[in-house]
């Protein structure tokens, strides 16, 4: 019977998971996967023979606590550095059981599999952890978003390798514990030397590769501890980060070593000489925005991480709807890797409670624009740049963008010229079509729909 109720667990998983592939089903999707692990976890309180029931108790209070806090405080700016943390924690969850093993049993009675086990669940859980966290100050603004990188980097990366297999390999056959602990610190700074390399613009990828690294490590641990539930559940959360990654790094035309190793996204504009400052704009202020708009008959929002910043999702759902007050049939275009993390803008825009219907994929969204009158863009900035269409010498040369300024009109809402996360210009912002709006997202919206009541 505990099977198969475990058994009715994973199929909650699965289902959950599936689910999620939809924003229409995304609620109902994360319910059913956590009512899976709720039983998950029941199940095992019941029928195993636990240590200490008071400590239990106390560790779904605290972690009670500790959700609702980060739930009702953390802001949607701040939802990226959440899963950040969420993945670490997970990781090293995992890595800590792994080690409980090395504490409790006679190493050299175990059987090679569970010793490969324990020490994969030990590499990656921490590896997660200390990459997770690094990922977190550079969101965070801790640590500077662009990579950091220093001389023989590459070098001390592969040492660092060889020192985990070595030690790895002596550990698995003299059973010594001291070796398991040198694979965890070597490991520890191992996702230290991962991350910091990798600029901001790739921290949607990290994320989602770290989620994936979380998911491994916890499966390996569920073969340390015999979970069947653990073992499912990880290996779920590691396909689907996976897959994801490679989803994230196919839209930005990139590999995902490139995104690992190549130092993306380095301070200094895009190599041009060409300062940002000397190029003409076309500026805009309220009114010219709300005439644009409130005479097309089609718009297309364009979400990006100003959005998230200025906690605008509310303001744009407010603009839409004025928009189709007045005949216009309105649309939001979704980058794959608009914002800091996987799904940021469907999940801001979701608080809002936007139609569905109304958001549109890359692939949804580009063939649209050639017959769009106006494009408003809130904050994003390397999706929408034509140099990854139209210069070979670009950075983000190839990587798939949304063609707004095929559109009639293109308004661009941002604080100031500065370039994206990959830290080069946007001729865009110079387009003859193009009217610069410089404001905070929320500040701008709520102006142009004031002004289109005057119209």
């Amino acid at each position: 019977m505990t099977a198969i109720l475990y058994l009715a667990s994973a199929v909650a998983f699965i289902v959950g998971l599936k689910r999620l592939g939809s924003p229409s089903t995304a609620r109902s999707g994360n319910r059913i996967a956590a009512i899976g692990m709720l039983a998950a976890v029941v199940i095992t309180l019941v029928t195993e023979d636990i240590v200490n029931w008071w400590t239990i108790l106390a560790g779904l209070a605290v972690g009670a606590i500790v959700g609702v806090w980060a739930a009702v405080r953390v802001q949607m700016t701040a939802m990226p550095q959440m899963v950040a943390a969420f993945n670490g924690l997970g990781g090293i969850a995992s890595a800590l059981v792994a080690a409980t093993e090395v504490v409790e049993v006679d190493l050299t009675a175990l059987s090679v599999d569970t010793v490969v086990s324990i020490l994969l669940s030990i590499l990656i859980g921490a590896i997660t952890f200390t990459g997770s966290f690094i990922a977190f100050g550079k969101l965070q603004g801790i640590l500077p978003g662009r990579p950091l990188l220093f001389p023989g980097q590459q070098v001390l990366n592969v040492l660092v390798v060889l020192g985990i297999l070595g030690v790895g390999v002596w550990a698995g056959v003299s059973g010594e514990p001291t070796g398991y602990w040198v694979v965890g610190g070597l490991s520890l700074l191992l996702g230290v030397l991962a991350v910091v390399p990798i600029g901001g613009a790739d921290m949607p990828v990290v994320i989602s590769l770290l989620n994936s690294f979380s998911g491994l490590a916890a499966a390996a641990a569920g073969f340390v501890i015999e979970s069947n539930p653990l073992i499912i559940g990880g290996a779920l959360v590691g396909a689907a980060g996976l897959i994801l990654t490679f989803q994230m790094t196919e839209a930005m035309n990139r590999s995902l070593a490139n995104v690992l190793f190549a130092g993306f996204g380095t301070e200094g504009g895009d190599g041009t000489g060409e300062g940002i400052a000397d190029r003409p704009v076309k500026r805009a202020t309220a009114e010219d925005a709300a005439i644009s708009l409130g005479y097309a008959d089609s718009v297309m929002i364009v979400p990006g991480y100003g959005l998230a910043v200025a906690q605008a999702q509310h303001a744009v759902r407010k603009l839409a709807d004025a928009l189709e007050g007045r005949g216009a049939k309105v649309h939001y275009a979704i980058h794959p890797v608009a914002g800091r993390m996987p799904g940021h803008m469907n999940v801001l825009l979701a608080e809002a409670d936007v139609p569905y219907e109304q958001l549109l994929d890359l692939e949804q969204a580009d063939p649209q624009f050639p017959q769009t009158d106006v494009v408003l863009i809130l904050g994003a900035n390397d999706v929408v740049n034509p140099s990854a269409r139209d210069d070979p010498s670009s950075q983000i040369y190839g990587m798939p963008i949304l063609n707004v300024d095929r559109a009639g009109t293109v308004i661009v809402v941002k604080r100031s010229l500065s370039p994206g996360f990959a830290g080069i210009d946007n001729p865009l912002f110079y387009d003859e079509k193009t009217l610069m709006f410089f404001a905070d997202a929320k500040e701008a919206l709520e102006t142009t729909v004031a002004a289109l009541k005057d119209l």
